[in-house]
């Protein structure tokens, strides 16, 4: 009859919380993602804070990935930044987070899925006529089902290994001509995408080398002008957004640490000819976090949990008193 009465008070304790009804129940620490969402591409990065009440010594993150692994930010993944924790993400770093202080106490969790992904190899979005490009697919768990399509600049939709490509593995490898131009991107049976890549074919003299995947912020990113054949000159020009950057006697620019204002279209030209245009995307490297609610983890032992319900509500007291009173009177009778 004891343990039953227990049982009733620990319960009803829990479901007064849940509804709302028990005062402010707040845990000792929360996880912060930024950029503020749970689902992500392959190669985007994500940073994971601390935020606890009081002393943050002794908190840091930990996960146990979908494999079962369990382990602390900057093992074998992840990079200690002060008090964040820098994730470069892959698919195996699907899972779920959480921080976790040295006495075993635990912030909320959040779930992190990392979708599939699309490569390119070499990583740059624009190429000369008969160069070839291997794009490939890496998805989480089985990539059966997932193909490579296109869309060319011609209106033209239509998968890899058809009238263009040739599938090997999880690759197709492409030699590429002016018609395949356009977006590529991977697609599962169910309708789900990864990312997307324009690629541009140019039957032109000159090509700019910009990477064609995103480029995370403090990255160093060169910019290559580069000519069919060996000019006697290697001077090139940059743009970007039409607007002149400067002039380079090597034919490529350096940027030591892209930001957010760095994105934008880029081209070069030289005595050669001019390139075409193409987009550098900056992705965040980890802003002002935002907070998100996701479902707490509660690891605080029973007393603490309790007194911090009652602490919270009078109301819950009362109930709580009432019960141990009817307890009682069921034992002694």
């Amino acid at each position: 009859m004891e343990r039953t009465c227990l049982l009733l008070l620990l319960l009803s304790s829990l479901v007064y919380s849940s509804l709302g009804q028990g005062g402010d129940f707040s845990l000792p620490a929360s996880l912060i993602v930024s950029p503020d969402r749970s689902q992500f591409f392959e190669y985007e990065s994500v940073s994971l804070s601390c935020e606890v009440q009081g002393n943050s010594a002794g908190w840091r993150v930990v996960r146990n990935t979908l494999r079962g692994y369990l382990s602390e930010c900057n093992t074998d993944w992840g990079k200690q930044q002060g008090s964040s924790c820098i994730v470069y993400l892959i698919p195996s770093d699907s899972g779920v987070y959480w921080c976790e202080s040295g006495s075993g106490e635990h912030s909320n969790a959040v779930k992190i899925t990392v979708h599939a992904f699309l490569s390119v190899s070499p990583d740059r979005s624009q190429f000369f006529k008969y160069e070839s490009v291997s794009l490939s697919c890496e998805v989480q768990g089985n990539s059966a089902g997932w193909i490579l399509k296109r869309y060319t600049v011609s209106g033209e939709r239509s998968d890899c290994g058809g009238n263009w490509g040739k599938q090997q593995g999880s690759s197709c490898n492409v030699s590429l001509t002016p018609s395949h131009s356009g977006k590529y991107w991977c697609e599962s049976g169910s309708g789900e995408h990864s990312n997307a890549v324009n690629i541009t074919v140019h039957a032109g003299a000159v090509i700019l080398e910009s990477p064609a995947l995103p480029v995370t912020e403090g990255d160093s990113v060169t910019l290559r002008c580069r000519h069919q054949g060996t000019p006697s000159d290697l001077t090139a020009v940059f743009y970007k957004d039409g607007s002149l950057i400067r002039a380079e006697s090597s034919g490529e620019m350096t940027i030591p640490a892209v930001s957010k204002s760095d994105e934008g279209f880029y081209k070069c030209s030289s005595s050669k000819g001019e390139s075409p245009e193409s987009w550098m995307t900056v992705t965040d490297a980890g802003p002002s976090p935002i907070p998100s609610p996701s479902v707490p983890v509660l690891s605080m032992s029973l007393p603490r949990l309790l007194c911090s319900l009652l602490v919270g509500s009078p109301y819950l007291l009362v109930t709580i008193i009432l019960l141990v009173k009817g307890c009682r009177s069921r034992t002694q009778g």
